[in-house]
């Protein structure tokens, strides 16, 4: 059985990336920081790299915030969702 990691653009991040999410394949778990790089790979070409860079994270429900993304575990199965900062309040 395949598993795979969701990932989910919001709003320049979906721009960017042409698509609203992708499916990344896995054997098992990868850090955060692999799953960016995998996510950008997927868009090569595109200003996705540097939108990644800008947002915020979360993997489920649970926000990332200042965690070292290269420390940060991401289970198959998990989703994980880029949002970009807006304006407003």
């Amino acid at each position: 059985m395949t598993k795979v990691i969701e990932v989910r653009y919001w709003a320049a991040a979906k721009s960017a990336a042409g698509t609203a999410s992708d499916l990344i394949e896995v054997d098992g778990p990868l850090t955060l920081a692999d799953v960016v790089r995998r996510a950008a790979d997927l868009h090569a070409g595109t200003r996705l790299p540097e939108v990644l860079a800008v947002c915020s994270t979360m993997i489920g429900d649970r926000p990332v915030g200042s965690q070292d993304p290269a420390a940060v575990e991401v289970q198959p199965g998990s989703t994980v969702e880029f949002l970009p900062p807006f304006a407003g309040g």
